[in-house]
């Protein structure tokens, strides 16, 4: 199992947060595609998912995560940030950051199992099925009784338009599934405008919660401190008759001005004077940008 987990204290997170941030940047700069907004925005959420709370082994990955908390990545778009914490968790080396989208390599703009990505579990981007895909890996947990394995996922509220969503939140609910912790990644922002101009979601926890899940909600989705909290309370819920939703608010682009709140960074790479005063915004730690090729 990963033995560092709970070794980074605050100033660690707080550290690693702004390196991945530049990761994001870099890479999506390198690229000239990718999308960075909804990536900056939920940096806080991978961080702590995977240096504090999921118990999962990096040095000997296998695709089905036998014993290990499983981490579902259904809004696939905003892989820079999942690329970059798989890196930093020792999944793969840094140095791959570097071949974000380009030909042949394994960092595809959408998560792929095709290259055999260490951390790579399912193929995703199209929207709506990674909730799916998550009750069936935690019913299977369930029938190997592997009953201290967590199954994880994370969803952009946008996502919520998706049919399927509600298909499988109906489902989860119903069957009890309490081995799995759901994150809507609430930044009111999506590819064509705001969600409440795109297609309100009301209420969502009432909306959960007729459909008998558990709801928690954290306000502060970019506070490293409070969502770790929020992660380790969810999970102390789990066992007990229904599946957890988590709804996080955070601001999409965090972490750089001229990009938070604007969903024109939904899918949109910075060019060099934008990358430069993004960096400037997000000082290079101790931990070190990735070579470029």
């Amino acid at each position: 199992m990963q033995t560092k987990i709970e070794k980074m204290n605050v100033r660690d997170l707080k550290n690693l947060c702004i390196q991945v941030r530049r990761d994001v940047l870099r890479m999506v700069n390198d690229a000239k595609s990718g999308h960075p907004g909804g990536s900056l925005g939920c940096t806080e959420y991978f961080v702590s998912l995977y240096q504090k709370v999921m118990h999962y082994n990096s040095n000997k990955f296998s695709i089905d995560g036998k014993g290990e908390d499983l981490f579902f990545l259904s809004n696939g778009h905003i892989s820079p940030v999942y690329y970059s914490i798989l890196a930093r968790s020792g999944f793969f080396s840094i140095k791959e950051l570097s071949t974000f989208r380009k030909l042949n390599s394994r960092l595809q703009g959408h998560p792929s199992v095709h290259g055999g990505l260490p951390g790579i579990r399912i193929s995703s981007g199209s929207l709506g099925q990674g909730m799916s895909i998550s009750i069936g890996a935690a019913l299977s947990k369930k029938l190997n009784k592997e009953l201290s394995s967590i199954i994880y996922s994370l969803h952009g509220d946008g996502e919520l338009n998706e049919g399927q969503i509600w298909e499988a939140v109906l489902y989860a609910g119903s069957r009890k599934i309490d081995n799995y912790i759901a994150t809507v990644d609430y930044n009111g922002q999506q590819i064509d405008g705001t969600t409440d101009e795109v297609l309100p979601l009301g209420n969502l926890r009432k909306k959960f919660e007729s459909f008998d899940w558990k709801v928690l909600e954290e306000l502060e989705g970019n506070n490293i401190e409070k969502v770790i909290n929020i992660l380790k309370k969810a999970k102390n819920e789990t066992g007990k008759g229904k599946p957890i939703l988590i709804i996080l608010y955070t601001q999409m682009g965090y972490g750089v001005d001229f990009m938070v709140g604007n969903n024109a960074w939904h899918g949109k790479a910075p060019n060099k004077e934008e990358l430069r005063k993004a960096l400037y915004q997000l000082p290079e730690t101790s931990l070190g940008d990735y070579p470029l090729l």
